[in-house]
């Protein structure tokens, strides 16, 4: 390890490696800086719809992570009420297939792969508790590492990749742009011999206060996700005096009737600990300033339902990677960098940032929703449109104007 670098990247898991990848291969020295070790899990719902497998592909590792036998998936089965939307998600950027994969595969992968290449510097245990300065432009981090004295390591960038909780984001100052706090309680859990009625897909489902989300991932595992809303005081307090049984009576109590997920989740085993996360905020925080920036969750975190977290963390680092290529980091307008990353970011993000803002909400379906769910439940070019907003073959808007042919055609 030097002591002066190009960029130093805070946070070795998907952002991080990423961006280090990308940063290396157009030419600048990286230390890729991890505060714990690989590998190892985090909670996450993992998920890549298959526009974000051309990215996977470009980073050279898709073919490693299908080596995991990690199952593909193509298809939805999504209820909302009474209303069934199932389909294909549409091709987009030439894939068809999606993959969720474990985060103890996933972040390894990733992490050495970047760390194969000569210009980046990977170390594990290595643990940033300040930022340098020179004037008020950021420089380099302070650190320490297995306990040892403190490190003062010098860098052109510093780039926080270190998740919802930036100790970067904290530290340059970044202001919070946007934030929507979460009406529910989220608990996730892996299951053994979870059966899909018909084949791989990924299974959402809203019933009154409820939701529930499948995914297939690694290690002949489903992953499953249930929420209910904060306030349900009893509930959480089930959780937390057993969290098996709490999870199991909230899936039986709450989707038993109108669905055949509880009876499937019946027969299924849990495998490892049910793990929660009891209130969040949907939120975009400034993205770059003098000397700093923000990839990942670092940057952005929103509900994990709308499973954009990974192409977020994935896309920020390809994009910052972009701006940068070629740049001499000595002589960079910041405030102008700062504009062209955060207006990129809020081209591609902010409209699936919105939808996870409206589903984050406790707030029950209206009539109107109710008819419009029905309506692209029945027509399979609604369905198209209303999937392709999740893989970003369309934008959201498309969905409506599908929505209006159809409805003046009848």
């Amino acid at each position: 390890m030097r002591n002066e670098y190009d960029v130093i990247v805070v946070g070795a898991r998907v952002a991080g490696s990423t961006l280090a990848y990308r940063l290396a291969k157009s030419g600048y020295r990286v230390l890729l800086a991890e505060k714990g070790q690989f590998p190892s899990d985090v909670l996450s719902t993992h998920n890549f719809f298959n526009n974000s497998m051309a990215m996977l592909e470009e980073l050279g590792v898709l073919d490693k992570l299908l080596a995991t036998r990690t199952p593909v998936y193509r298809r939805a089965h999504i209820q909302m009420e009474d209303a069934v939307i199932a389909g294909e998600f549409p091709k987009a950027q030439g894939y068809e297939d999606c993959l969720c994969i474990r985060r103890v595969h996933l972040d390894n992968i990733l992490f050495e792969h970047a760390a194969a290449l000569e210009g980046v510097d990977a170390v594990e245990r290595l643990r940033v508790t300040g930022l340098l300065y020179e004037g008020d432009t950021v420089a380099g981090v302070k650190a320490v590492r297995d306990g040892s004295g403190q490190l003062e390591i010098k860098a052109r960038l510093v780039v926080g990749a270190d998740g919802r909780h930036s100790t970067v984001r904290a530290l340059a100052g970044s202001k919070c742009l946007h934030a929507v706090p979460t009406d529910y309680a989220s608990y996730v859990g892996y299951f053994k011999r979870f059966r899909q009625e018909q084949g791989a897909a990924v299974e959402l489902y809203r019933i009154g206060e409820h939701i529930a989300i499948v995914f297939p991932t690694s290690d002949d595992l489903h992953v499953v996700g249930v929420m209910f809303p904060l306030e349900d005081e009893r509930l959480i307090a089930e959780m937390k005096s057993d969290p098996e049984a709490g999870f199991r009576k909230t899936v039986f109590e709450a989707f038993d009737e109108r669905t055949t997920f509880a009876s499937r989740l019946h027969e299924a085993s849990l495998e490892g600990p049910i793990r929660g996360l009891l209130g969040y905020d949907n939120n975009w925080h400034e993205p770059m300033g003098n000397g700093w920036a923000l990839v990942g969750d670092s940057w952005s975190f929103k509900e994990p339902a709308v499973g954009q977290g990974m192409h977020d963390a994935m896309y920020s680092a390809k994009c910052l990677s972009a701006l940068l290529s070629g740049r001499d980091l000595a002589n960079i307008d910041w405030s102008e960098m700062a504009e062209a990353y955060g207006s990129r970011l809020e081209q591609m993000c902010m409209p699936l940032f919105g939808l996870a803002c409206e589903l984050t909400r406790n707030v029950p379906i209206s009539p109107e929703q109710r008819f419009v769910n029905t309506l692209i439940a029945a027509h399979p070019p609604a369905t198209g449109a209303f999937l392709g907003m999740y893989n970003h073959a369309n934008p959201p808007e498309e969905l409506g104007r599908v929505i209006e042919a159809i409805m003046t055609r009848t």
